[in-house]
């Protein structure tokens, strides 16, 4: 009797692997929209950064923040793809540095709450610094480029003040 039992069982765990395994493939076509538009004001460029800057937010923000995502293979995988392709467009919609804004005090105002953001540890999240490591911002990096954006929105409150 133990040996039918088991025997069932285990087609029992066959039938529902296989099912499994279907519902993976089917997840696989529906795939979301994984785009870049073009660049058209990058926030690097227009602040003139330093080069260790550059290199901090390419690792950091550019790949949820801007229209030079990364688009790595596990983001053409189901479900993984859909988190992905969410948070990079809920990333551009909060600030797109490819987009960057010509206004000075909109770009005062998106710096400073960048400059919140990497000094309170909220960004980059955590989800993604876990599988990047080189996404990982240090404490010294940190208040490195918190104190470069702190700059650029003085120097864009002074631009302000001067007109």
């Amino acid at each position: 009797m133990a040996v039918h039992v088991k025997m069932r069982f285990k087609k029992y765990i066959k039938w529902v692997l296989a099912v499994l395994i279907v519902l993976f493939g089917l997840l696989q076509l529906v795939q979301p929209e994984r785009t870049n538009p073009p660049i058209q004001s990058d926030f690097l460029t227009v602040t003139k950064a330093p080069a260790q800057v550059v290199t901090m937010f390419n690792a950091a923000c550019y790949d949820c923040h801007s229209n030079a995502t990364r688009w790595p293979w596990y983001s053409y995988v189901a479900p993984m793809s859909w988190q992905i392709a969410q948070d990079v467009s809920h990333g551009r919609k909060h600030v797109n540095l490819s987009e960057w804004p010509a206004t000075p005090d909109l770009a005062r105002k998106k710096i400073e709450d960048m400059s919140d953001e990497i000094d309170d540890g909220d960004m980059p999240l955590g989800k993604y610094t876990m599988i990047h490591k080189d996404a990982r911002l240090t404490a010294d990096q940190r208040s490195e480029l918190t104190q470069w954006l702190d700059g650029q929105a003085a120097a864009l409150k002074a631009q302000a003040g001067a007109k």
